[in-house]
């Protein structure tokens, strides 16, 4: 197989679309459902990603994401952040497809939680989403994290193999409420990774 040149750069506003792509690629698809009943008159799902991405706000902003290029172009992001330590209680009115997930990142609290890892297909096996782990828990504990936490869907087994690989272990999960998205998967698995200081020998 023909080695890539990698490298990582912060994601900007100019990136909102293929970071649309990419969280969604990572969500098996429930991101662009999810989209699909907020989009606005004259709005694609494609839209609406990328106008999420460009808030400068929120867990899918630009400013949570990074970009890993290989041989010059996108090839995967990592998007991610340290979760409160003291997460507010899950209101009544939350979406019922929202519940598991809140509460198995409540579970996680003050984690550096790694909302997204993607890599574009046929750019996958290839060590890159291996460099964007590695950076994640590079900024973890920079930010003072000494977790990482994920939430992966059960059937998902590369990217699950690809986490144990790493240290992850699975120590929660939640049915997954599906309503009308089309998923495989029946439950939404937490893993986490305990850091060690010594850990911290690599730039991010």
């Amino acid at each position: 197989m023909t080695s890539l040149t990698s490298s990582i750069r912060p994601a900007t506003t100019d990136d909102a679309g293929l970071l649309a792509e990419l969280i969604d690629l990572a969500g098996e698809g429930l991101p662009s459902y999810l989209w699909a009943a907020i989009a606005e008159p004259g709005e694609s799902v494609w839209d609406v990603g990328a106008r999420r991405a460009k808030r400068q706000e929120g867990g899918f902003s630009y400013r949570n994401a990074w970009l890993i290029e290989a041989d010059g172009k996108v090839a995967g992001s990592l998007i991610g952040y340290p979760l409160s330590k003291a997460p507010e209680a899950i209101g009544p009115d939350t979406p019922a497809m929202f519940v598991p997930l809140l509460e198995l990142e409540t579970i996680a609290a003050g984690s550096w939680y790694i909302n997204v890892v993607a890599v574009f297909p046929g750019l996958q096996g290839r060590g890159l989403g291996s460099r964007l782990l590695e950076v994640a828990e590079d900024r973890a504990l920079s930010q003072g994290c000494r977790q990482t936490s994920l939430i992966v869907f059960d059937r998902n087994e590369g990217a699950r193999g690809l986490y144990e690989r790493h240290g992850y272990r699975v120590i929660a999960r939640r049915p997954i409420v599906k309503e009308n998205w089309r998923c495989e998967s029946d439950e939404s698995l937490l893993m986490v990774k305990n850091l060690a200081v010594t850990d911290f020998d690599r730039t991010s």
